[in-house]
């Protein structure tokens, strides 16, 4: 099995783009995952492109509650871990906000663990902890959760691979074609350098604007700390997503 010293090799010997890009090449090597499942072939027009829209998943503001958006308070019991809130705007590259977006994320629990059959490293699950979450944007684009900090967990890309600890975030636009999807990390990971994932951004701003940043004033006295972080849709100063 390939050793994180092989990793490391790699991303350094990886050629640098010609113009700095927010977007990673599909088949980056050092993510191994990405060589076997990026498209190869043609994009296939879509003749019809409402007819999409009529067999995909549909929302308005009376499906959405705040219970939704407070990963805390999803079931009977208390979750183990840090509680914190991460809040942010959601805006176009003129600072525009984006008004009632549907905001959704996805996480590991405060050990590492996705509640997923496949999910099989020995880490304990948290019966208190489902780790999904979903909120409308407000009139000036913010969105707001209250969570628990998830915990780095491996995943087998070669000898010892760990993720840096990150909520995905999916970020619909006013259609289901529209729909782009990130990642949120901590500040500080020690994990960043060798993580190929995170790498594959190999424009070390656009790498910076997936970091969130600790805002004391987000705090909660006695109950949770506070991150910020922004999602820019378009223009230099993107938020990389996946395309």
């Amino acid at each position: 099995m390939l050793t994180q010293d092989d990793i490391d090799r790699e991303i350094a010997e990886w050629p640098e783009p010609p113009e700095p890009s927010g977007h990673p090449r599909r088949d980056y090597a050092p993510y191994r995952s990405s060589v076997l499942r990026h498209p190869k072939q043609a994009l296939v027009p879509v003749k019809d492109p409402d007819a999409a829209e009529l067999r995909g998943p549909v929302f308005g503001v009376t499906d959405v509650t705040a219970l939704d958006a407070d990963l805390t308070r999803q079931h009977a019991g208390e979750p183990l871990g840090e509680r914190i809130t991460v809040e942010g705007r959601i805006t176009d590259r003129q600072g525009r906000p984006i008004r009632g977006q549907l905001v959704e994320i996805w996480q590991a629990n405060a050990s590492g663990r996705y509640p997923h059959q496949r999910d099989d490293h020995p880490a304990p699950h948290d019966p208190s902890f489902s780790g999904v979450g979903r909120c409308l944007t407000g009139e000036d684009g913010t969105y707001r959760f209250t969570t628990i900090k998830p915990g780095a967990y491996p995943w087998r890309n070669h000898r010892n691979a760990w993720r840096p600890a990150h909520i995905h975030f999916s970020v619909f636009g006013s259609a289901f074609t529209q729909r782009l999807v990130t990642q949120m990390y901590f500040p500080g990971d020690p994990l960043f350098p060798y993580d190929p994932v995170l790498r594959s951004v190999t424009d070390a701003a656009a790498r910076q604007r997936l970091v969130a940043a600790y805002d004391h004033a987000l705090s909660q006295p006695e109950w949770s700390l506070g991150y910020r972080w922004d999602i820019v849709l378009d223009g230099p100063a993107a938020t990389w997503t996946e395309s």
